[in-house]
């Protein structure tokens, strides 16, 4: 699995990226063309990293890998929109991520995503990232199944987004209120591990991989769900603020592992979301597919030469250890294909 998402899914990924940046190359505004283009290039690994649901069995690879793409790069770039052109609006927030919206239900008629945002003359960008994703999504037979699951999440994640960006006076206010009215307490988790849940696009991509089997049932799609949501998404995300902390510090941006009392705290709390995680997808069809996939998430982010800074050193080592030699074994692997620049 590994050799073929480095030698098969890695090129059909930097093919469409550079059809993007192609694209991005020609938006006539300024702003949006330098936050598009800064989305794509600094975040190839989001990118890189979601496509390997394009391995599921029954899945076209290209096609998947296209929509996978075409949606991270949205997600991508909103999130800059949001956070790099000193834009603190959350009705603009609200109506750029109704792009997600239209990107994954065929059915909706497309809207005007900058309506409220400052910035407008993409020269249909977003809107052709959009399209592509919907092109797909006739591809996969069982894809109304999996839909509301997906519609949930993207509802969920354009709520985060939304908020995470609002003026540092009250964004910490408006995301734990809203984080806690939809915490299911059953699941145990802390009012910022919900929110940085729902920030994650994994499952989303698993979703619409598991809707090429037209076998695909209502029962299978509620596991699932269940499965990534907290845990996987949880964990992916978790990890991704926790080697930002010192970055997110310096930028002023805000960061959900800054709410754990000390670096221990953290550790602690990865470790549970990796135990968690493990454990609901032992329980999914093809469960060493998904466990491969969080190890190469631990892989990924520990390698990360921010995963060595200060603190983030031991606790990055710790992590690695406790998720075993496969872990260990996709941990020297990532190092080597940061070091060939690869990712």
């Amino acid at each position: 699995m590994i050799t073929r998402f480095i030698s098969q899914v890695f090129p059909l990924v930097s093919r469409e990226l550079d059809h993007w940046i192609a694209k991005a190359e020609q938006i006539p505004d300024w702003e949006l063309r330098v936050q598009a283009l800064a989305s794509i290039r600094a975040k190839k690994f989001h990118a890189q990293g979601g496509s390997v649901y394009a391995l599921y069995p029954q899945n076209d690879l290209p096609s998947t890998v296209r929509f996978i793409v075409a949606l991270q790069t949205i997600s991508d770039y909103l999130d800059n929109l949001c956070d790099r052109a000193g834009v603190m609006d959350e009705s603009a927030f609200f109506q750029l991520h109704l792009a997600m919206e239209d990107a994954i239900d065929p059915g909706r008629p497309l809207s005007d995503y900058y309506r409220y945002y400052p910035y407008k003359n993409d020269q249909g960008y977003l809107e052709q990232l959009v399209t592509t994703c919907r092109q797909q999504l006739r591809r996969q037979s069982s894809y109304q199944l999996v839909m509301p699951e997906i519609a949930e999440s993207v509802k969920h994640y354009s709520e985060l987004q939304s908020y995470k960006h609002l003026t540092l006076k009250i964004r910490e206010t408006r995301l734990r209120d809203w984080a806690r009215q939809n915490l299911d307490p059953a699941n145990a988790i802390l009012w910022w591990e919900y929110a940085a849940a729902t920030g994650s696009t994994l499952g989303m991509f698993f979703l619409y991989a598991v809707s090429a089997d037209p076998s695909l049932n209502t029962k299978l799609v509620e596991s699932i769900a269940r499965a990534y949501f907290p845990w996987v998404t949880g964990l992916h995300i978790l990890l991704d603020y926790y080697i930002d902390t010192r970055e997110d510090s310096e930028m002023g941006d805000y960061n959900f592992t800054s709410n754990y009392c000390n670096s221990s705290d953290c550790q602690e709390r990865l470790v549970y979301f990796i135990e968690q995680s493990i454990r609901a997808c032992q329980k999914l069809p093809n469960p060493g597919f998904h466990l491969t996939i969080i190890r190469g998430l631990l892989a990924m982010y520990l390698s990360d030469p921010k995963a060595l800074e200060d603190q983030n050193k031991e606790i990055s080592r710790n992590l690695v250890r406790y998720a075993g030699p496969k872990c260990r074994l996709y941990h020297r692997c990532c190092k080597l294909l940061r070091t060939l620049k690869i990712i």
